[in-house]
């Protein structure tokens, strides 16, 4: 067991390696026909490796950029083997990663100079949203934090009742004025009571609605302008939640989102159920905004810190 075993956790590792399964399978299978017949990386071998990432939803400009890489790799290294393409994509990848400003964090923390440290979570309907600041509520709860939600999706009936459940499930105290309600007073009263109650953590869940940008923008303010009010440097995390297995949909998601407000950070679901991960890497490139958590099961454990050493590791090993 090596030292990111250690911190990451054993459990969590295996949990990743069987979440990124599909991706994984359906990478290498592409892979090992673009070399088949090849000793060498030639401009054949980068022609295939392109459509094989631009299929497995890594994004035009990111794969563009990875190719350009290994490019570079051969012209200084002079020759490399198909054999070594994996842990030469691996570096690539890596380094990518490390530039997009992703972290390797092992555990749910949160900084000690904010309390209580206020995250506002944004998506769109059906990407996860709701069962994310569930799970995500859980792992804070398991960290030894106390956490308030606060039900500020009052559009949808369903968001505010789903909420509800999450709470009751994981034992966190909510604030709901149920549908149809300002969702700026709902954060309002949600801020206003976990500062009462001198809790750890609030997460506002928020609606999210895409075909009116100016519409989004203009709630997103006012709740932020709202939550200023109470705690002047609220939020401090906008948390965009896309669901990984819409491939580019994700990443149009996040161009809008980030049109309309500042995000801070960003959370992947649902990468067990696709082989679509390859998304993770471009979103993270495009966009530069670091990747926090992802989604990689259906257990209440399985929304889990982004580690992009422990990422690309599962990804890219062999066995």
């Amino acid at each position: 067991m090596g030292f990111f075993d250690k911190l990451f956790g054993k459990k969590e590792k295996e949990t990743l390696n069987e979440g990124l399964s599909k991706t994984k399978e359906s990478f290498f299978g592409k892979l090992a026909k673009a070399v088949v017949g090849k000793s060498t990386v030639d401009a054949d071998v980068l022609d295939n490796l392109e459509e094989v990432l631009i299929s497995g939803d890594v994004g035009v400009s990111t794969t563009l950029k990875i190719i350009t890489r290994i490019e570079d790799r051969i012209a200084k290294d002079k020759y490399v083997s198909t054999s070594e393409l994996n842990s030469v994509l691996k570096e690539e990848v890596a380094a990518l990663l490390t530039e997009n400003n992703s972290t390797d964090t092992v555990s749910f923390e949160i900084p000690k100079d904010k309390k209580p440290y206020v995250i506002m979570v944004v998506g769109v309907n059906g990407v996860g949203k709701t069962t994310t600041i569930g799970k995500l509520s859980h792992q804070f709860k398991k960290a030894g934090y106390s956490v308030v939600l606060g039900a500020a999706d009052t559009f949808r009936a369903a968001a505010v009742e789903q909420l509800t459940i999450w709470s009751q499930r994981v034992g966190v105290d909510i604030v709901s004025q149920g549908m149809n309600a300002d969702p700026a007073s709902v954060a309002f009263d949600t801020l206003s009571s976990a500062k009462a109650k001198n809790a750890d953590i609030v997460i506002i869940d928020t609606a999210g609605r895409l075909h009116n940008k100016i519409n989004l923008m203009n709630e997103l303010t006012k709740i932020k302008t709202v939550m200023k009010k109470v705690i002047p440097d609220a939020p401090h995390d906008v948390l965009l939640v896309l669901d990984a297995s819409t491939g580019q949909n994700a990443i149009e998601q996040c161009r809008q989102f980030t049109a309309a407000t500042d995000v801070t950070s960003l959370a992947l679901t649902k990468l067990d159920g696709t082989a679509k991960g390859g998304v993770v890497i471009g979103i993270s490139d495009e966009f530069k905004i670091p990747v926090k958590y992802i989604g990689v099961g259906e257990k209440m454990d399985d929304l889990q810190v982004f580690n992009r050493t422990e990422f690309v590791d599962s990804l890219f090993s062999t066995n």
